[in-house]
């Protein structure tokens, strides 16, 4: 296996609300040297079993900093760093040149980021193209998409 240095990315998990998802992109951290940050209010707690079976033995690896919103959470990272990933974006995560400590911000599984987040960053937007019959892909498949694209591009230079 190629082992994979600390990418230093920032997965920014804005009020999830399925463990399993979370678990998920939990060990994703871990593999890609990343750091999750989870705002709350979270609709689940930390100690799931879901969260942990999905996370399997890397969740006490895991770089993990939650916040009580978002204010708390934005303010961790430099604004013209920050992507906010949705389907209502009209630019697609390919078109962004990355950098390591790079933040992405990824919405609740059932609404997305709420509009007044949209409207506030609407030059931080980026979304993952698709076939219009598919209206959102799974939260851990949309975060690995965008994060391993963030890694390809930094590990490159």
């Amino acid at each position: 296996m190629l082992p994979l240095p600390e990418t230093g990315f920032h997965i920014v998990l804005y009020e999830p609300e399925i463990p399993a998802n979370t678990g998920n992109i939990g060990r994703l951290c871990v593999a890609t040297g990343s750091i999750l940050h989870i705002v709350h209010p979270c609709r689940f707690l930390l100690t799931d079993k879901a969260l942990k079976r999905a996370g399997l033995d890397y969740w006490q690896d895991l770089k993990l900093t939650e916040h009580k919103d978002f204010f708390a959470a934005f303010a961790t990272f430099p604004p013209d760093r920050l992507f906010l990933c949705s389907t209502k974006a009209g630019r697609s995560y390919l078109d962004i040149d990355y950098k390591p400590g790079d933040a992405f911000v990824f919405g609740p599984e059932s609404r997305g980021l709420p509009e007044s987040l949209l409207e506030r960053y609407a030059d931080r937007l980026i979304t993952i193209p698709m076939h219009p019959l598919c209206r959102s892909l799974n939260l851990s498949n949309a975060v690995a998409i965008v994060l391993y694209e963030a890694i390809r591009q930094t590990l490159g230079r």
